[in-house]
């Protein structure tokens, strides 16, 4: 049985997902996790901080490339369709994610420290967008307004998938820019 690689991440993130149904989050050890997945605890910390990482450890590929795409929007895009643009690059990031996001999502919706987690990771994305426009010469009041509420979108794009997979998440993303377009239209 390898000790390394996608693989064990896989597994490992399987048995806590199997796990955390079954006994709870607070109830619920790393040992368990690393037996059930059947390797050691030393494995289990080669691949996660801790267990309330194990949902948010790619955050930093996210944000790698949510940063890499908003460079890449052709100069003189407005800030919110520069970031509608770069969320759509990061759409097969989450598709090929969903079976671990999907059930980790209604888990974190469950746990409050999973919550904390969550918030300051998205945080962290806020940040790291709100510098990407910054470098792109939006000023300094409306980057972090326009990555906020982008982000703020994004999110609502992702759950509105999460909920209904049928509508794609590249659909979802253009339908949650779109209400906010009108919606900030209906405040002049």
């Amino acid at each position: 049985m390898p000790r390394s690689g996608e693989a064990v991440r896989q597994r490992l993130l399987q048995a806590a997902l199997e796990l955390f149904t079954e006994r709870g989050f607070d109830q619920t050890p790393v040992e368990a996790i690393a037996a059930r997945a059947g390797v050691t605890e030393r494995t289990f910390f080669r691949h996660f901080a801790d267990k309330r990482e194990m949902f948010f450890d790619r955050e930093s590929e996210l944000r790698d490339l949510l940063v890499q795409a908003v460079a890449a929007v052709p100069h003189g895009t407005k800030p919110l369709p520069t970031l509608r643009a770069a969320f759509h690059e990061s759409v097969p990031l989450f598709e090929r994610n969903r079976p671990i996001t999907e059930p980790g999502a209604r888990l974190v919706a469950e746990t409050p420290a999973l919550q904390e987690r969550s918030l300051a990771k998205r945080a962290m994305l806020v940040t790291a967008l709100t510098d990407a426009l910054r470098a792109r010469g939006v000023d300094a009041r409306t980057a972090p307004l326009c990555a906020q509420v982008g982000m703020d979108t994004f999110a609502i794009a992702t759950h509105r998938w999460m909920q209904d997979p049928s509508v794609p998440l590249h659909d979802q993303l253009d339908q949650a820019f779109r209400e906010l377009r009108l919606a900030t239209a209906a405040l002049k």
